[in-house]
């Protein structure tokens, strides 16, 4: 009943893009941020007056020179992990654990921002053009982000035309945008820009330029959406996704460079209550329709740019859970296939961040270069050394591409870190160091849990009585509630054997007044062979009654592996093994407990789940309340007990 929906989603989800679809998918983070980095840019640079203006063209164009470099080292980036290499994931494999946290915390800090960033710029945008709504800004923000929250713990995900069309409307209006523009300009013989009537309130500086720089290098986040996700192309994957990044580098560059020839050309400066885009866009279309649609896609792309990170977010946590870096619930998925917690948190982050700083797109922009500059920076560096160690072919060429970027990325980042410390830097920094520090308090814990846990020579309890299970209900369906062609069926028929006895049909409904009339099946949920699952497995079978372990695995290798553990264990009891396509475990498991329970009514099933206890309870986080959580998904269900045994570390 549960699983139904779950296969579809995870169908879905396993459905390869095209390179027409993925592009615009994956490149929305990127494209979008051409809606505030030349004016973050232009917005410190008017401050110094004319003469600060002035430096907006080669300050745009060692810009563009980044982009160029960073986009051709994340092409060596794909080509080196065809699989996906994020920036957590190079960085550990390449630098070690510290430097790979690094980067995990420089993402992390990065996806809040970019919810933050993204929902307050889309905003400004609506206000440009509606300029009642400017005093609304942090409840429409708030709202957006609970709207968002709501999608994404439904499953919504990134697929087709749906999330590829506002991209693509974007892009193109906003290349009218500056067609339209430059062409009004040339047909009038490029007319001397008007000079911006400014009052310098201090000095050009290389401290000013340095902050100019680091602003409008915000320009480059998202950039390596691409990278992360290579498995979601159709094959050859990693062919396609360098294409794919060609063509966003390539778009990014016309887009920014072509904004900012039309910013000096017209002499557009940031001004109070409406965004340098839609000064473009009224300058070049007026107030009508066009002038609509264009503030319109940029809302929509930047609000689309924000969900990317809820797509990115709980996965980069889950990739830390599963190091033991990050509690292991940010590893699980929900029933709708979406990792539940780590959405929740993002949500909660983004949106104290955004109301903290009141929804100001110009004030978050100093928190945002230093985190994902961070992480490109390690990113490029464990290419680096990636290369060095491999000596692939064209080493040395891929070597110097990432080499350029580490360098570049690098500047950018000591510079972002420095020069807007006081800006509100400091509190990207701060939390990048506190996610180090929790990450490895966590990783200690998980290790002193595991050293508690770890089998002893003597831990087997002894075996139940004889149990022979129905493996398909009479519906044709496995218990897991799939099709399957292989699954052995007992010769006994709809019925459970204990010993020698034989129990007929189905009973009464919860009828039972005496204990000769309850007959059991004890059922426990196997993770993994420790002493917490030994301990459980031992005290189902002091029951004396039917016991059946049931193990839920992401993949048949992994469901080979825990066979094997299972035969060298002695095999003591019978084994169930539920392949599972997903890291979800409580909908597969109550439909593998419905089944049995349809298929047998006149048992009482007992649920029996081991249950690790830490002394401190601050730790208790770190493990999973799944017995709260599928007693509470069984409560409705009749003849079911779930129990627990707990075990104290």
């Amino acid at each position: 009943m549960l699983l139904g929906p779950a296969l579809k989603s995870t169908a879905l989800v396993r459905e390869r893009m095209r390179k027409l679809v993925a592009l615009p998918v994956l490149s929305s983070d990127a494209l979008s941020s051409v809606a505030y980095g030349p004016e973050a840019m232009l917005t410190i640079l008017v401050i110094g007056g004319v003469a600060g203006l002035s430096l907006s063209l080669p300050i745009a164009l060692m810009i563009m020179l980044m982009m160029l470099a960073v986009g051709l080292s994340y092409r060596q980036t794909i080509r080196a992990y065809p699989n996906g290499g994020g920036s957590y994931i190079v960085a550990s494999h390449n630098l070690g654990r510290a430097p790979g946290l690094l980067a995990a915390g420089g993402l992390i800090v990065d996806y809040v921002l970019t919810v933050a960033v993204s929902i307050a710029a889309g905003i400004a945008a609506i206000t440009s053009a509606l300029p009642a709504l400017s005093g609304a800004t942090v409840p429409i923000g708030l709202g957006v982000i609970a709207l968002l929250l709501a999608g994404n713990l439904r499953g919504v995900r990134q697929a087709g035309i749906l999330f590829a069309a506002p991209t693509y409307v974007f892009v193109l209006s906003v290349g009218a945008v500056i067609v339209v523009g430059l062409v009004d300009a040339a047909l009038r013989g490029f007319p001397p820009a008007p000079t911006p009537q400014v009052n310098a309130t201090t000095g050009v500086t290389l401290f000013l330029i340095l902050r100019a720089f680091t602003s409008g290098a915000t320009a480059l986040t998202g950039i390596e959406a691409i990278t992360n996700a290579v498995p979601a192309f159709r094959p050859v994957e990693w062919r396609n996704a360098r294409t794919a990044l060609t063509w966003m580098i390539g778009t990014l560059l016309a887009l920014f460079g072509g904004l900012i020839a039309l910013i000096l050309v017209t002499g557009t400066i940031p001004a109070p209550g409406e965004t340098v885009l839609s000064q473009l866009a009224r300058h070049s279309f007026g107030t009508g329709a066009m002038y609509v649609l264009v503030q319109a896609s940029t809302a929509a792309i930047l609000l689309l740019a924000a969900n990317t990170a809820y797509n990115d977010f709980p996965r980069v946590l889950s990739l830390l859970a599963r190091d033991h870096h990050a509690p292991r619930g940010f590893m699980r998925m929900g029933d709708r296939l979406a990792y539940s917690n780590g959405i929740l948190l993002l949500s909660v982050a983004a949106a104290l961040i955004f109301v903290s700083f009141g929804g100001d797109t110009t004030s978050l922009i100093p928190l945002y270069a230093v985190g994902v500059f961070l992480a490109f920076t390690l990113s490029q560096a464990g290419m680096v050394v990636h290369w060095w160690r491999s000596r692939a072919r064209h080493w040395r060429t891929s070597l110097a591409f990432n080499a350029t970027g580490a360098v570049m990325c690098g500047a950018v980042f000591v510079t972002a870190a420095i020069v807007k410390f006081s800006a509100g830097a400091w509190v990207a920094l701060l939390a990048v160091a506190a996610f180090v520090v929790l990450a490895l308090r966590i990783r200690v814990h998980y290790d002193a849990v595991g050293r508690a846990l770890r089998l002893r020579p003597h831990a087997a309890p002894a075996p139940g009585g004889p149990i022979s299970v129905v493996r398909r209900p009479p519906d044709g369906r496995t218990p897991t509630g799939r099709p399957d062609a292989e699954a052995p069926v007992d010769e006994a028929g709809p019925e459970t054997r204990v010993g020698a006895s034989r129990v007929e049909g189905p009973g009464d409904q919860e009828a039972e007044e005496t204990p000769e009339e309850v007959h059991h099946l004890s059922v426990v949920p196997v993770e993994t062979l420790d002493l917490a699952n030994i301990r459980a497995l031992a005290y189902a079978a002091s029951l004396r009654q039917p016991v059946l372990a049931v193990h839920l695995s992401p993949s048949e290798e992994e469901a080979e592996r825990m066979r094997g553990y299972w035969l060298h264990w002695g095999d003591h009891l019978p084994l169930e093994v539920v392949v599972c396509p997903y890291r979800t475990i409580i909908a597969p498991l109550v439909n593998y407990i419905e089944a049995l329970r349809e298929q047998r009514s006149d048992l009482t099933i007992t649920v029996i789940l081991p249950e690790v206890v830490p002394r401190r309870w601050w730790h208790r986080v770190l493990h999973d309340r799944m017995a709260f959580r599928l007693r509470h998904a069984l409560r409705e269900r009749p003849k079911i007990v779930v129990t627990t045994v707990p075990f104290h570390v």
